[in-house]
């Protein structure tokens, strides 16, 4: 496993200096339940305080792990032979990351272990091959504020993502879509599942904050092919 490279834009510096001025505490003064950024969709659970804004809460998710829905279709897990990446680079959100291999489990993808580190599901797919490479980040991150992907929202249609392999290449992605989806009802088996072509999938949280369970209620999804 690789160590993170601490790194945020110039415009989440100034964001995270504003999270850590307020003090994150749940109700009742205990932090909020660890929250998933990118396990498969939990059913939302009804909350009587109001959701607010589209931007990150003001008490960052815990990277906490949570399983997917009752009776939810694991995600197929098939061998994936290929290049492993080491690295990832967004010159447009100014992300330079380093990568951890983790793997699906039990039809749940794992979170990332920390703030600045992506995740790569290594039995989903790798570098150098027809697949798709899935990947996940974190937004925020408790007692951290803006993490390793709390811009990927932004990047656009034909942006480059540049993947470091382990064979010393460098593996160029075009970004075809950015999209936002409900976590209740993500399409996550079709996101993670073969495009036939070289794929990149990123994934993190988004959308409106429930304060209530300390969750977000959508997920960023990036789409890029390779170049």
């Amino acid at each position: 496993m690789i160590a993170a490279r601490p790194h945020l834009s110039r415009r989440a510096l100034v964001a995270a200096a504003a999270f850590l001025a307020v003090p994150a505490i749940a109700r009742g003064g205990q932090p909020a339940a660890a929250q998933d950024e990118v396990a498969l969709a939990t059913p939302s659970v009804p909350s009587t305080l109001p959701i607010v804004s589209t931007s990150p809460g003001e008490m960052p998710t815990t990277g906490g792990r949570r399983p997917g829905p009752a009776g939810a279709n694991p995600l197929g897990v098939r061998a994936a032979p290929g290049v492993a990446p080491t690295g990832l680079s967004i010159a447009a959100i100014e992300v330079d990351a380093d990568i951890e291999a983790l793997r699906v489990v039990d039809g749940t993808m794992p979170d990332p272990t920390g703030p600045w580190v992506v995740a790569w599901y290594e039995n989903l797919g790798a570098l150098g091959g027809l697949g798709n490479v899935v990947m996940a980040g974190h937004i925020d991150y408790w007692n951290v504020g803006p993490s390793v992907f709390f811009d990927l929202a932004n990047v656009q249609p034909g942006d480059v993502i540049d993947v470091f392999g382990d064979d010393g290449a460098t593996y160029d992605y075009a970004v075809e879509w950015v999209r936002q989806y409900d976590a209740a009802n993500a399409p996550i088996p079709d996101l993670v599942g073969p495009t036939g072509q070289e794929s990149l999938t990123l994934f993190t949280c988004g959308g409106v904050f429930d304060y209530q369970n300390g969750r977000y209620l959508q997920r960023t999804v990036v789409r890029a092919n390779r170049v």
